[in-house]
């Protein structure tokens, strides 16, 4: 795939459907039901199945060991630089929070996926996979209570844990299961049969349809202008520092090529929808954290993916 053909991919599955989402936003016929079970078809059927027909067909070998720590890094390493300002920045506790969570959580699940599938194929996107299957916990074991904690802080309640059982046992754990069928296949021996391979491809970007529409629609762009200015150290921070940190780290834990271009695309991804989700449930600055969403997301799309896509290639 040429680098021209990888552009276009890159505005066809990116650009578009943001676009088409936020247009949605001026009729009436989509609701935001409609788009709600948008996101529920992709976190609990397309990812899933994606993921494990991907996971299937993949070399596994000991170096793949160190991937799902290597994601866990890709949060703590802008989560530690972000802590290190929030103090200074903000006074709202409210703030804070939302702040710390648009620098911990990136989208590495469907804007890296779709990334690296453009530049390395199946293998990228399996590799994103692998990644990102500790990302869950620690979103789900960590920014969800972080959240809670910056909440009740704001009003003067102690901080009450989360149960384990519920932030685990939920659909949006479907994509680890299917990751887990994958590797279970795979590491019984199991041939993928041929006829699959067709079907990644249309996967791929059906997932990234369905993912990023409803963000699309989700965006206030009024409401959030007056945080850019606030949240423009987001910017070296998501796509400089922690690409540069983690390619150095992945040079000393992996070998393959591709498995560390791999770390360095997911290591530039932007701020994450989940983090806006985080946000919302647990009642911070929503527009804190959908403008710091939108800014990363267009200067990643504009400027880091491109850079990226040309020196990579």
């Amino acid at each position: 795939m040429d680098i021209q053909t990888k552009l276009l991919y890159l505005f066809l599955d990116l650009l578009l459907p943001l676009a088409i989402g936020q247009a949605c936003r001026s009729q009436k016929r989509l609701s935001g039901s409609f788009f709600q079970r948008m996101i529920i078809l992709n976190i609990c059927l397309v990812y899933p199945v994606l993921a494990g027909l991907t996971i299937w067909s993949l070399r596994l070998n000991y170096e793949l060991i160190g991937l799902p720590l290597m994601g866990v890094l890709l949060c703590i390493i802008p989560g530690i630089a972000a802590y290190l300002l929030v103090e200074r920045k903000f006074d709202s506790e409210l703030d804070k929070g939302s702040y710390l969570l648009s620098a911990m959580l990136s989208n590495t699940g469907t804007l890296g996926g779709l990334c690296t599938y453009i530049m390395y194929g199946e293998a990228g996107f399996a590799y994103t996979q692998m990644a990102v299957i500790l990302q869950n916990v620690v979103m789900f074991m960590f920014c969800f209570p972080l959240a809670r904690y910056y909440y009740q802080k704001s009003i003067g309640l102690p901080f009450d844990r989360q149960s384990v059982l519920s932030l685990f046992i939920n659909r949006n754990q479907l994509p680890v299961v299917g990751m887990a069928v994958g590797v279970a296949l795979n590491a019984a021996g199991v041939a993928r049969p041929v006829f699959l391979e067709a079907v990644v491809d249309p996967l791929v970007h059906l997932g990234a349809w369905t993912a990023l529409m409803p963000i699309g629609y989700s965006i206030d762009l009024y409401a959030m202008r007056q945080y850019y200015r606030k949240i423009l150290d987001l910017l070296p921070i998501k796509l400089v520092l922690t690409p540069l940190v983690a390619y150095a780290l992945a040079q000393v834990v992996f070998e393959e090529t591709v498995l560390i271009n791999t770390i360095v695309i997911l290591a530039a991804m932007p701020t994450a929808i989940n983090a806006v989700v985080a946000v919302q449930l647990n009642k911070l600055n929503v527009d804190l954290a959908t403008a710091s969403f939108v800014l990363t997301t267009a200067v990643c799309l504009v400027a880091a993916l491109p850079i990226l896509f040309v020196v990579l290639s």
